[in-house]
């Protein structure tokens, strides 16, 4: 079956199906190489793989048709067709695609594994053969072709499609990071070439948008053009000729299909794809003659035949290839997910065939080209969790081929509701109203969020019904987690897409041939007014109830008849014509949120949290989140130990007292009985013999009834439904508001603020009740506003809701576009389009009209309220930009705009017109699948990093990474979270040259699969330039650090506490430079960002202080720098004591500044009394050196050198004694040595963070458990 599966999707090539398996290899090496998106070497495998891999490595020689030999590094596992992909990205093999291997005569089957090759060896031939093409191999060909020629074009990561995406590192570095600037140990620049020259000729100001103080948002920064961007263009076109289909005898004749090009040297020639390969013919526009053209070439690529007809071709396809070649390998592989642009250039429309064969030369208009039918995604995705586990080998392959499949399966999902929404599909019903529509596209059924047929009436409408298509997700990946054998959940993705909701689901065979209720055998229909159970299903979902902490209930059906339930009644059980036991409709798997349920007279919520909880909502499907149900049964079961250890502390007392000194031992054991029954009633315990909390979903619903004989156990579960409610309120928002005020965690933005409130269990509906204490909210904007809108005057909708919602532009008056279709009488004044009584509602809005929605809005889904006049007053009260609110909209609404600078301070005219709106893409959320060994062995990684073995944490990393690879290709977020962890430890280890290369994948694969402007973007961004800063190349760290200002400036604006770690490493680098004056600038930004948010007595100013003060050593403006080393040593006096080394360390650097200012001032008095000096003390004027400043470098960003045990000692002894060679005397006038005791200033930074008042762990762990969480 996984045959059948892989070659499934291998026939998806041909429509750009399987572009999320494809990878490019790095073409100029041949031991880099890809497989179903798997790289060896080149992308994220190290050296330390040959050991720690499983998997057996050997060489094999590759002998291609012209007879050229290529080695290439295989893995015993891997399989035949993967080489084969290898050899269709090689730079000499790269323009075939129909060809077969062979070894020793006989062919290989494309999908055996190696090690089943009878004979192959280390330094064995395989041969590549050319073999007859057939129509489908014939469209493959010319759509790897125009791959080719469009290796270099970003045109469709712009677009979105075929999962390209955007990096700007190579860009922003302006190379490859490991030929940058290089410097000699004693800290003298090398000779380099005119193309990489010194540092002296290298400009490092800053851009002036960036500096300190700079109010300047520009937006064409953001996605900088190359230097070599020039386009190479190979062919002017290239389509499908009108003469196809070949008639009948050219069919027999071989003929497969007709090509039209047109090339440099504007020569149309007409092409004929046959079974031997591709050839000219002497047809023309107006003639069909199919015969060969004189003279004749016959050629078994197009890249052969083109190279022979157009010398042009022949020049700009080599120098395209040379330069595809130098990318990174993780530039060109297709990203599993795919990730959409927010802002685009404005581009040219070229002619495309594939393109427009994709759009249109199918029925269903996006169809799937698979020869004879579509896909069968529930058979695919059901048969993936059948697959044997047994064996971890056999783990492996099945979380491989089910990950391959669920990413197919969300891109077809993503395109077929594109589809849906467009109107290019035809409803199943569609005598019924548009939102009650439903739709199979692809064997894939598909259904809006609003409610049909009043299904949600007593529970919100159409507010619940959206809601609901959430928390069945969250419920899926729930039942999918956990993995439960025989019991089935459906494929499923929700996506929001011009403001509507749709559902995309996998269909259960058989389901629509039958009634709803006679499908149903588990659970119910109607919301709890009929009931049906079933033996097999209880027996399934029994299992499920201990780790999704379900309590097993019973409920009365309409017949008054006791049913049993494992499950809320909404979770519907299906058995499939294949015989599966499917569950569906898992939007009550968690439990309901008390603080938003009416309760009952008996019940009230504790005093401290009662104030304004219960509240009304507008919907009555609120529920817990996962995280706080772990967090809470946690909070619980620490109560349960407590209370059974005072009362067994009691027990022993009394028995030292003698009152129950003779007791018999089956005594002692019965109180031990007591003991644990009374701890578990007072914990609400479901059982009284063990500790167990379990939720009852159906608990608050007003439809489901109960027998009488629950009622008891009913109490008690509103009971611990309202002590998880008030856990919520009382102890998970105020951790997470203490996180905020002592900057545990910083959110950059809206996304990463519900990151950080979704990690504590806080829904985004509970912001109103925190706003007041977090300075910084983001705000989310559905897309309502433009539902409902004819497709020609979207992009004028989405520029006026823009326009009143940001620009200050008083009246703001909403333009149809120029009607392109008019009358040729009319024809002569082309003007706006008026508007007429017919056009939506949008046309009349005004920014007061939005700007009360907004409001209102805001009071009912987050109870926040907004200032009530306009924007700018919250963009004044919040300090917001609106350039943030324009980002911050366009991603959450999937909306992309131009990419050009934006005056939303005008009022003479909008900020935006509806030519600034160029697409709309959905926005998509689907179930993850988990590499689970992989984050094992990341986990066991993170307690070798706490135990401080570096060297057997990197050994585990790097087997990590090597299984990784295995399931989810070579890009993806959590390879690029190893890759960090994995960077930083072999940076603490002392191989600068292995931290720089896996960061620099880590920031490739970052800005590609999560955003190249998302916040952790940045952060790998500042890390790098770390890097590059310990290989001496100075002007890279200072590029990559400038990109992270922006970014950030970008995303959060300069008021933020992250910006004085940035401004401070911008600053320290700088002064590396001998950019005293623009280095003072950043350090000064920094010093007062750290006041306002640390306060003026922190530790994080007194480092600020110190930083400044060495600056101003480098200036010999000793007074200044006595002056905040003065500061510095006050905050540790205070804080710290006098005996504190910090205090000591600080004192002896402050009298040594001291003296050099009374020299330097004895030297300037002698010079105006005598003109000249004699025998005064010599003025000390030495600047910091590199290994000082890299070790403050590191305590900016909380890399701390940590303990390393017996194991690591001999590999770390070098590093050992270079540091401490750097532990001399302060007093001596060198400044090198400020390094060592500044890792325990940055332990007590920790320390500050972290609320305590002393540091007894690791420093290292926080930071190590952030970068793997």
């Amino acid at each position: 079956m996984v045959s059948e599966t892989e070659s499934q999707a291998a026939g998806l090539s041909l429509a750009g199906e399987d572009n999320a398996g494809q990878a490019v290899t790095n073409c100029g090496e041949g031991v880099s190489h890809a497989s179903n998106g798997k790289l060896y070497n080149a992308v994220t495998a190290t050296d330390d793989n040959k050991d720690t891999s499983t998997q057996e490595m050997f060489d094999v020689k590759i002998q291609l048709p012209s007879g050229e030999l290529v080695d290439i590094q295989v893995s015993s596992k891997e399989l035949v067709q993967e080489i084969i992909q290898v050899l269709m990205e090689h730079e000499d093999s790269c323009h075939r695609t129909c060809f077969s291997l062979q070894f020793e005569g006989n062919v290989l089957d494309n999908f055996s594994e190696l090690k089943s090759v009878e004979g192959l060896k280390e330094g064995s031939v395989l041969k590549v053969v050319e073999e007859p093409y057939t129509i489908r191999e014939a469209r493959i060909h010319i759509r790897h072709f125009r791959d080719l020629l469009k290796s270099l074009d970003l045109t469709d990561a712009y677009n979105g499609v075929d999962c390209s995406s955007l990096s700007f590192l190579n860009i922003i570095s302006e190379g490859d990071i490991g030929d940058s600037l290089c410097h000699e140990s004693n800290g003298k620049k090398k000779k380099r070439s005119p193309a990489d020259q010194g540092l002296e000729a290298i400009d490092c100001s800053p851009p002036e948008y960036i500096l300190p103080g700079s109010t300047e948002r520009p937006l064409q920064p953001l996605q900088p053009i190359s230097g070599d961007n020039k386009p190479l263009q190979c062919l002017k076109s290239m389509i499908m000729s009108g003469w196809n289909p070949p008639p009948g005898n050219r069919k027999m004749h071989g003929d497969l299909m007709y090509l039209n090009v047109i090339t440099m040297e504007d020569h149309h020639i007409n092409i004929t794809a046959s079974n031997r390969g591709f050839y000219i013919n002497q047809s023309t526009a107006e003639l069909f003659n199919p015969k060969p053209a004189t003279p004749s070439h016959l050629s078994h690529s197009l890249v052969e035949l083109l190279n022979q007809v157009s010398p042009a071709f022949k020049k700009n396809f080599f120098a395209l290839q040379k330069r595809r070649i130098h990318r990174h390998p993780l530039e060109r592989i297709a990203t599993p997910y795919q990730v959409y642009s927010w802002v685009a250039p404005s581009t040219s429309h070229i002619i495309d065939c594939v393109r427009a064969e994709d759009a249109y030369n199918s029925r269903l208009g996006y169809e799937e080209h698979i020869p004879g039918q579509t896909r069968d995604w529930n058979e695919e995705l059901q048969t993936t969790r059948e697959l044997p586990q047994a064996l971890p080998t056999d783990q492996q392959l099945r979380q491989r081929a089910t990950f391959k499949i669920n990413s197919d399966f969300v891109g077809a999902s993503t395109r077929g509701a594109m589809a849906v929404i467009d109107g290019n599909v035809m409803a199943i019903n569609p005598s019924e109203e548009t939102k009650m529509q439903m739709f199979i596209w692809n064997n894939i059924f598909f259904s809006f969020g609003f409610d049909v047929r009043d299904h949600y009436k007593d529970l919100g409408g159409d507010h619940a019904a959206h809601i609901a298509a959430n928390h069945d997700l969250k419920g899926v990946q729930a039942y999918s987690d956990l993995d439960i054998e025989e019991l089935y959940v459906l494929g499923t993705v929700v996506l929001d897409y011009r403001g509507y909701r749709v559902t995309a689901q996998s269909i259960i065979p058989g389901i629509l041939d039958r009634k709803e209720d006679q499908s149903v055998v588990y659970g119910s229909i109607d919301f709890g007014k009929t009931v049906s159970s079933s033996v097999k299903y209880l027996t399934l979902l029994q299992k499920s109830c201990k780790p999704l902490k379900i309590m097993r209930h019973t409920v009365l059906n309409e017949k008054e008849e006791e049913v049993m339930l494992c499950s809320s009644v909404e979770c519907k059980g299906i058995v499939g014509n294949d015989g599966r036991h499917y569950i569906l409709d898992l939007l009550r798997t968690f439990p309901p949120d008390m603080n938003f349920f009416p309760l009952k007279e008996e019940e009230a919520l504790k005093e401290e949290c009662s104030h304004c909880f219960p509240k009304s909502y507008r919907h009555k499907l609120c529920n817990l989140r996962p995280e706080l149900i772990d967090s809470f049964f946690q909070h619980k079961y620490a109560q349960f130990m407590k209370l059974v250890m005072e009362k067994t502390k009691d027990g022993d007392s009394q028995q030292n007292n003698g009152i129950a000194h003779d007791e018999s031992q089956e005594n002692d054991e019965k109180k031990e009985v007591d003991i644990v029954r009374q701890a578990c009633r007072e914990v609400g315990s479901v059982l009284d013999y063990t500790f167990d909390i379990r939720f009852n979903p159906d608990i608050c619903s007003t439809v489901v009834r109960f027998p009488e004989s629950q009622k008891a156990v009913n109490q008690l579960q509103r009971r611990l439904l309202s002590e998880a409610s008030t856990f919520l309120l009382n102890v998970q928002i105020p951790a997470f508001i203490k996180g905020c005020l002592t900057h545990v965690f910083v959110p950059m933005d809206g996304k990463s603020l519900t990151e950080a409130l979704h990690s504590h269990g806080i829904n985004i509906r509970y912001l109103g009740t925190i706003a007041e204490t977090i300075d910084q909210v983001e705000e989310r904007q559905p897309l309502d506003h433009v539902y409902g809108v004819e497709m020609s005057a979207l992009s004028a909708a989405v520029s006026h809701f823009l326009n009143c919602l940001l620009s200050s532009y008083p009246n703001p008056v909403a333009h149809l576009p120029p009607d392109e279709l008019m009358s040729r009488r009319r024809k002569g004044k082309k003007k706006v389009r008026p508007l007429e009584n017919g056009d939506s509602i949008w046309t009349s809005m005004s920014p007061a009209d939005l700007w009360k929605q907004i409001c209102g809005k805001a009071r009912d889904s987050y109870d926040f309220t907004l200032p009530r006049d306009s924007v700018d007053q919250l963009v004044e009260k919040f300090n917001l930009q609106k350039v943030t609110l324009l980002r911050e909209f366009c991603k959450k609404t999937g909306i992309q705009v131009l990419l050009r600078e934006y005056n939303f301070e005008s009022r003479h005219k909008p900020a935006l017109t509806e030519e600034d709106i160029l697409n709309i893409f959905p926005v998509v959320k689907h179930i993850h699948i988990k590499a689970k060994e992989a984050n094992e062995l990341v986990n066991k990684a993170q307690i070798s990093i706490e135990q401080g073995c570096l060297k057997q944490a990197a050994i585990l990393l790097n087997e990590a990474l090597v299984h990784f690879n295995s399931v989810y290709g070579a890009v993806h977020p959590e390879i690029a979270v190893c890759l960090r962890v994995l960077a930083r430890v072999k940076f603490l280890l002392g191989d600068i040259a292995e931290a720089l290369d896996n960061q620099q994948k880590a920031v490739i694969m970052t800005e590609r699969t999560m955003g190249y402007d998302h916040t952790t973007t940045i952060q790998d961004y500042v890390l790098l330039s770390l890097y590059c800063f310990a290989s001496g190349q100075l002007p890279v760290a200072l590029k990559l650090l400038y990109r992270a200002r922006y970014l950030l400036l970008l995303v959060t604006g300069e008021d933020h506490p992250s910006m004085a770690t940035l401004d401070s490493n911008i600053g320290v680098v700088l002064q590396a430079v001998l950019e005293c004056d623009l280095s003072l600038r950043f350090l000064e930004k920094a010093l007062e960002t750290n006041k306002k948010y640390f306060g003026n007595k922190s530790l994080d100013v007194a480092l600020s202080h110190h930083l400044i003060a060495l600056a101003h050593t480098s200036k010999a403006e000793f007074r200044a720098a006595m002056q905040h080393e003065k500061e510095t040593y006050t905050i540790y006096k205070a804080l710290l004591g006098d005996f504190h080394e910090h205090t000591k360390e600080s004192s002896a650097f402050l009298k040594h500044v001291t003296q050099q200012a009374v020299n330097l001032q004895r030297t300037m008095n002698e010079i105006y009394k005598n003109g000249s000096v004699t025998t005064l003390p010599h003025v000390q004027i030495v600047s910091p050196g590199i290994d000082t400043l890299l070790q403050q470098l590191n305590i900016i960003n909380g890399i701390i050198r940590i303990n390393v045990s017996k194991n690591d000692t001999n590999d770390n002894e070098k590093t050992d004694e270079t540091q401490d060679n750097q532990k001399t005397d302060l007093a001596s006038g060198s400044l090198e040595q400020e390094a060592a005791p500044q890792e325990e200033q940055k332990e007590q930074i920790d320390e500050q963070k972290a609320g305590t008042k002393e540091n007894q762990g690791n420093p290292e762990e926080p930071k190590e458990q952030e970068e793997t969480s």
